[in-house]
Formats: C-alpha cells, structure tokens, sequence
C-alpha cells in the first residue's frame, strides 16, 4: 500500500475539482472563439491568433489529463505557471479602474491559489511516485 491510498479519492476529487475550470473555460473559448480572440488582443496578448488555440488545447487538454491522473506532476506544473501568467495578464487589478478594481483583485487571488492547489498536487504526486518505488 502506497502511502497515499487511503487518500486516493480524496486527490481524484481535488484533481477534478480544479480541473473544472480549464475545461469550462477551454470550451467557452472555442464556442466563442472570435469574440475571445478579440478580447486577447485587447489584453495586448502578441500573437493572439497563434495563443488561442494553444490556450484552449492547454485548458481543456489539461485538464482531461488533470483528471485522468496522467503526468500529474507535468500537467499540474504547466497548469500552475499558466494559471499565474494569466493572473498578471488579465487579471492586472493594480492597473483596474475603481469599478473592476475588486473583480480583478479576486479573479487575481483566485489564479493565485490554484496555483497553489496546483503545487500541492505535484508534491501529493512526487510523494506517491516515491513511495511506489520503495515497495520493490
């Protein structure tokens, strides 16, 4: 027994959990993909046409992966330093005027957290990966 089997729907759970959002988000934006292009355009994203299409494939193919449990550490790492770029790039609450100032304050905290969500899973993986190699 691994050290994290008695936990094991417990990470299932959590990695579904945060996978939710990349899935929702990644197919909104190919259901809505010119109005998302222009709106990364008016974020100042370069390359807009090229970054959609790999955004929407990180988000929803992250995130099936997330669930899956495939690569954890791999796909939770991309996930967290995704997630963070995105804090900075659309959520740039210091750059809001007063009415959007808390929406972006929170979105920003919210990208920020899962980020961290993201970590514990890649130690949560590690750890599992490791204990699973001392029982041969």
């Amino acid at each position: 027994m691994t050290t994290n089997e008695p936990f094991r729907g417990w990470i299932v759970a959590a990695r579904v959990l945060m996978a939710v959002i990349f899935l929702v988000a990644g197919v909104r934006k190919l259901m809505t993909y010119g109005a998302t292009l222009g709106y990364f355009a008016k974020l100042g994203i370069p390359l807009a046409d090229v970054v959609l299409p790999l955004t929407i494939a990180l988000e929803i193919g992250g995130g099936l992966l997330l669930i899956a449990g495939w690569r954890v550490q791999w796909v939770a790492g991309a996930l967290a330093l995704f997630t963070l770029a995105t804090a900075f790039a659309a959520h740039a609450f210091w750059a809001a005027d007063a009415a959007q100032f808390n929406a972006q304050l929170n979105n920003f905290l919210k990208n920020v957290a899962m980020a961290g969500g993201f970590l514990l899973l890649i130690v949560q993986a590690g750890a599992g990966e490791r204990a699973a190699g001392n029982r041969g």
